[in-house]
Parts: structure tokens; C-alpha cells; sequence
């Protein structure tokens, strides 16, 4: 994938003409590095932008936000096609998303994951499957979900926590279901890469206790405590899910975008300057041990926080990440919070257009960083203080193609 490809020339093409201009004589293309935008659909975040588009009104959506990536020369999108144990294609495991209809399980008459490959390739685009692998709803009554849905077939497998319904990680069926529902993707489509985001065990909530009581019972009895037997059902999802993507479509990358704290220093020597939540102890994400023996192809962890903020400051946790994954195999890329410039209940600093343009300087300093992913496809478009437009003219003048 490094090397030049007609899709990538034809990107480079398309962003000229896009920003209205052209490079100099003999001028070469910028070196490769990830430039990618998430594209979020849960609660439609940023695609559709209702529930109940017609087909054709949905899909003239979704490619205008594609071609807004080409606009302001990104390489890369990440699609989220599994938001809530639903799906984006026809699968045959799980039911049609609601964001597309409005109804869990009605067909919307096209296949939007399909086009967006399609769409995203011809574009010189990579395109990134991005799936959530244990959240099944945005609330917590499994009634509400279509008759035929496995968390009803399987009510077993479900957990009640903080007003939503997971499935429980520490189920084995439930480790194996959930990959085969994400690898039909694979399997069906040449997505560049299967993409996870920052949740595997909930978010920690104020008096609640997440319910596996029973799970630990049955298959916990080797661990010394259920935190180390949480955070090895989580390394057994990467793990397999790994060595399942490269047996179904070999050369396929697989990322996850994390939580931006592994641990702070005061709980770990080797943790970062951070007082924050630690992925680590409270979602059971060991993300350090995923770079560190190599495990994933890349890793972007959400460093949403800006430059001098106390408690987790953007400024210390880019070189504590260069170094985890230096001399790894495993490519790093910084997410940023590109959602909270121009907000007004944001931080002085992300009133800032320039906030964002410092970071991507900063992480220059560090070879191991490979670029930068933005939240989320909206905040491109709409781009409320031009920080995004200040990126561009800072840091992407020119094309590049992806890291390889």
C-alpha cells in the first residue's frame, strides 16, 4: 500500500483542483503519513443526518463527505459500519442499523458500506471498517430490540450498565459471535482495515457495578483478580481478531483508537505525567501491551486534550506514546479533538484556531508519530473557527498517500 497507485495520483489530483492549486514544476508529493477523518454514525453524529432518508438522499450524503476528505487532502476514512451490534451492509449475523431508517432491521434498499469502499477507492481514499464490538444499545431495555436480534435470542449474553446493554466480554460465545458479525465485513468487502475505537468494558459509572459475576465464576478461576481476567478476555478479542482478519483477507490492517491514558505514573513507573482515567484499570484496555509486542498494525490513541492542560497535556503524552511504540512494529497516529474547536463550553484554548496546527508541529518532533486522525467527519465540513482550514495550510499544502 505504500508504494504510488493510480487511486493515490487520482487523490492528488482531485486536491488541487479542490483547493485551488497547484504544485511547482518538478514539485513532488508529500511523503506518506495518515491523514484520516472518523466518520461517525451512532445517533447519526455525522452520517445520515436523520434517520429516514431516502436512499438516493443518503448516499449523496455519504459521498460529499467523501469528497470533503479529498477537499482538504486527507488519505484516509474511518467509517463506523457496526455502531450499536447492528450493521451497515446486509449481514447475515446482525440487523440493519436504525440510523438508516429510523426502524432496527428495515432494509434500506441500499448498501451503504458497499458504496463507501467503492466510492472511497475511487476516490484514492483508503477506507476503514470501524466497529464497536460490545455495545448493543443506547439504552438499556432489550425489548425495544428487533425480535430477531441475537441479544434477544441470547439473553444470557447481555449486561445492563449505566442505562445501555452490552454484551459480556467474558464470554467465550460471545468473544467468537461478535467477530464473526465484524469479519463478514472483511470477508464481503476490500476494506483497508478493521478499525475499533476506545470501548471494550464500559466506561466506569458513579455506584454501578458491571454485572459478570457469573462469567468470572465459570472462566475467571485461573486469573489472581477479575481486573486481570477482564483485561485478558480484552487481549484474546485483539489477538484473534487478528489473526482472523489476515486469514480471510491477508494484508487487511487492524487498528484501535483508544483511550489517550494507559496508566498514570503515579500508578505505574511506566505510565505517563497524566492524572486522568487510566485505560488500563478502568475499561481493562492494556494498549501499551497491544504496541509493545506487536499485536495490531496501528495504533491512534484519542489525545483529546490540548497543549498545557494539567491533567493529561497533549504536550506529554505524544512523546510518552513515540516512546511505547518505538522500535515496534506497530504504527502510531495521534486522534484529535478536532469536535472541540470553536465550542463554545471548550477550554480558552480551543477557541483557538491555531490549537490544532500546534499539535500536528509538536508530534513533527517525533518520528514515531505517523500522522493524525480528526473527530469527526461534521467538524471537517463545518469547521466552525477554521481550524481545520489551518491544518491544511500549515501541514497539508500537498497530497500524501498513506502510510504503508
Amino acid at each position: 500500500m505504500g508504494r504510488p497507485t493510480r487511486r493515490a495520483f487520482a487523490l492528488a489530483a482531485m486536491s488541487m483542483l479542490a483547493m485551488g492549486s497547484a504544485p511547482a514544476p518538478g514539485h513532488r508529493r508529500a511523503a506518506t503519513e495518515m491523514r484520516g477523518m472518523w466518520l461517525a454514525t451512532v445517533n447519526n453524529r455525522d452520517w445520515p443526518s436523520r434517520p429516514g432518508l431516502s436512499a438516493a438522499q443518503q448516499r449523496a450524503e455519504l459521498l460529499g463527505l467523501l469528497d470533503e476528505a479529498v477537499r482538504v487532502r486527507l488519505n484516509t476514512v474511518m467509517f463506523q459500519v457496526r455502531p450499536t451490534a447492528d450493521a451497515l451492509w446486509p449481514s447475515p449475523y446482525e440487523p440493519w442499523s436504525q440510523v438508516l431508517t429510523g426502524t432496527q432491521g428495515a432494509d434500506p434498499g441500499w448498501d451503504p458500506l458497499g458504496t463507501a469502499v467503492a466510492e472511497a477507492h475511487a476516490r484514492g481514499l483508503q477506507l476503514h471498517a470501524w466497529f464497536n464490538p460490545y455495545r448493543i444499545a443506547l439504552h438499556a431495555d432489550p425489548s425495544k430490540l428487533v425480535a430477531s436480534h441475537p441479544a434477544r435470542r441470547h439473553p444470557d449474553w447481555v449486561v445492563r450498565f449505566g442505562g445501555r446493554l452490552y454484551y459480556n466480554p467474558g464470554l467465550p460465545q460471545v468473544r467468537a459471535f461478535v467477530q464473526d458479525a465484524m469479519l463478514d465485513a472483511v470477508r464481503t468487502y476490500p476494506v483497508d482495515a478493521v478499525h475499533f475505537d476506545d470501548y471494550f468494558y464500559p466506561y466506569p459509572v458513579a455506584g454501578q457495578t458491571f454485572d459478570d459475576d457469573a462469567a468470572y465464576d465459570a472462566h475467571g478461576g485461573a486469573f489472581p483478580n477479575r481486573a486481570a481476567w477482564r483485561r485478558d478476555n480484552i487481549d484474546r478479542l485483539v489477538r484473534e481478531t487478528a489473526a482472523r482478519i489476515e486469514a480471510i483477507r491477508p494484508g487487511t490492517q487492524f487498528g484501535i483508537s483508544p483511550f489517550g491514558v494507559w496508566r498514570n505514573a503515579s500508578s505505574d513507573p511506566r505510565g505517563s505525567d497524566t492524572r486522568a482515567l487510566q485505560s488500563y484499570d478502568d475499561i481493562h484496555a492494556d494498549t501499551r501491551t497491544w504496541v509493545r509486542e506487536g499485536w495490531i498494525d496501528y495504533i491512534c490513541p484519542q489525545l483529546y486534550w490540548h497543549l498545557g492542560f494539567a491533567a493529561a497535556d497533549y504536550a506529554k503524552l505524544v512523546p510518552w506514546w513515540a516512546e511505547v511504540a518505538r522500535g515496534t512494529k506497530t504504527k502510531l497516529y495521534v486522534g484529535e479533538a478536532l469536535y472541540r474547536a470553536g465550542d463554545p463550553a471548550q477550554a480558552a484554548a480551543w477557541q483557538d484556531p491555531a490549537e490544532l496546527s500546534r499539535h500536528l508541529t509538536l508530534a513533527k518532533e517525533h518520528p514515531e508519530v505517523r500522522g493524525h486522525v480528526f473527530f469527526a467527519a461534521k467538524d471537517v465540513s463545518v469547521d466552525r473557527i477554521g481550524a481545520m482550514a489551518r491544518v491544511v495550510a500549515d501541514h497539508y499544502r500537498r497530497p500524501a498517500g498513506p502510510p504503508g
